[in-house]
């Protein structure tokens, strides 16, 4: 079965949890803290693996969780840092945070491996919060949770050359006699349900690779037919390949054929809008063929057209040089741009409050990544461990904020599913 755009939830392993303990040693009256910290929770990495080539694997992991990093035990003994988990994935396969919309990466590389979400940090134990004024605190942390993402994977398909057109004008047929590849052809619209690619091996040692991409039909950008596999697909290409039924079989009009591929991908992206384009003139033995080719010629004069006959091999080795000519020209450019990547986000909203506070009825709710964080990471069995929480809140202005929007003392304040009192 071939996948090629999957969602499912990450979620990396919590650390460890920091030790509160002390020294306890005959002889020794008064031992200091020796509680340690936890170890690190499993990161969730995504690695290639060439000899896939969908993601149905993922398909049937809807939600993917690390594993818990080791306690930190007493006498400064360190938990120890959780495996981390490791999942394949095929070459050319985009990781999109579903959230923000934005690239976490873009997996084009043999045997490259991203990780995609971290493990929270250990916990630190009580002797990491000893210092000259407390020497013996009371008090160590909860593991960081780990990062929680949903994402989406899409499966782009690596090829120099693709092969677009709609559906049954011949493209698989051509990919069959100038690769190795071995479609499954017929005369029926949508023979091809997912892309096909072949190795082009040239004479003068030269090579690349092309694509038949699945059939269009009118909508495709808007999801109609196979249009958003085809699309997807076209990406990475450099070169887009338009085979038109110069024989007009079935009916077809090549002009109208043309100005509904074009359409498409016009409102589909630019980027794939700008691509180089070559039309393959197919299916020129057949007797309506030059008629057409020259009323389309007039039509749209600035293309460059290769004549060609799937039927009778004819124009195919001068396509194929053709190619790999304009291949030869062409640099490389990336799929994304620098602004799309979440790794090149430009945090100029750090400045601003790391909480939002709003009044739901009779309950002030408090809300933020960093002040959850702080409260899932607290022991609030721990009385210095509460002190602390509180001293946070405060330097983070959260109780000036507080009563700056109108909140009075002895109403209650909540924090995700945590009330508490507001008070002095």
């Amino acid at each position: 079965m071939f996948v090629d755009e999957i969602t499912i939830k990450i979620e990396a392993g919590k650390g460890g949890d920091g030790c509160t303990s002390f020294r306890r040693e005959k002889y020794i009256e008064m031992g200091g803290p020796d509680g340690a910290n936890g170890g690190r929770g499993s990161n969730i990495i995504f690695k290639v693996d060439e000899g896939l080539k969908t993601l149905v694997d993922l398909r049937y992991m809807r939600q993917i969780k690390g594993t818990k990093g080791a306690n930190g035990k007493g006498s400064n003994r360190t938990g120890s840092n959780a495996e981390d988990i490791i999942i394949s994935i095929p070459q050319g396969t985009t990781i999109t945070d579903v959230d923000t919309g934005l690239v976490i990466a873009d997996v084009v590389a043999k045997d490259a491996e991203v990780i995609v979400a971290r493990g929270g940090r250990g916990g630190r134990g009580n002797k990491s919060f000893a210092t000259q004024s407390d020497p013996a605190p009371r008090m160590s942390e909860y593991g960081e949770p780990g990062e929680f993402k949903i994402i989406r994977c899409e499966l782009k398909v690596l090829a120099d050359v693709g092969l677009v057109g709609m559906p049954s004008v011949g493209k698989s047929s051509i990919l069959a006699i100038i690769s190795s590849a071995n479609p499954k052809i017929g005369a029926y619209h949508f023979t091809t349900l997912n892309p096909n690619l072949g190795v082009i091996k040239l004479n003068d040692r030269r090579n690349y690779v092309i694509a038949d991409l699945p059939g269009l039909i009118e909508g495709a950008a808007n999801g109609a037919g196979l249009g958003q596999k085809f699309l997807r697909h076209a990406m990475r290409t450099k070169i887009i390949a338009h085979v038109i039924d110069m024989g007009a079989f079935e009916g077809r009009n090549p002009i109208v054929d043309y100005e509904t591929i074009r359409l498409e991908i016009e409102k589909y992206n630019t980027k794939l809008a700008n691509k180089i384009e070559i039309i393959i003139a197919n299916k020129m033995d057949l007797p309506n063929a030059k008629d057409n080719l020259t009323k389309f010629k007039a039509k749209f004069p600035n293309l460059e057209i290769i004549e060609v006959s799937a039927l009778d091999n004819m124009g195919l080795e001068e396509m194929l040089i053709k190619f790999a000519n304009l291949l030869d020209d062409i640099k490389e450019t990336p799929l994304y741009s620098e602004e799309e990547y979440e790794s090149h986000v430009l945090y100029k909203f750090n400045q601003e409050k790391p909480y939002t506070i709003t009044k739901e009825n009779d309950l002030w709710v408090i809300q933020g990544a960093e002040i959850e964080k702080l409260f899932k990471m607290t022991k609030f069995s721990e009385d210095e461990a509460v002190l602390r929480f509180s001293r946070k809140l405060r330097g983070m202005g959260i109780e000036d904020e507080l009563e700056k929007l109108g909140a009075k003392r002895g109403e209650d304040v909540s924090i995700l599913d945590y009330v508490f009192t507001f008070k002095d």
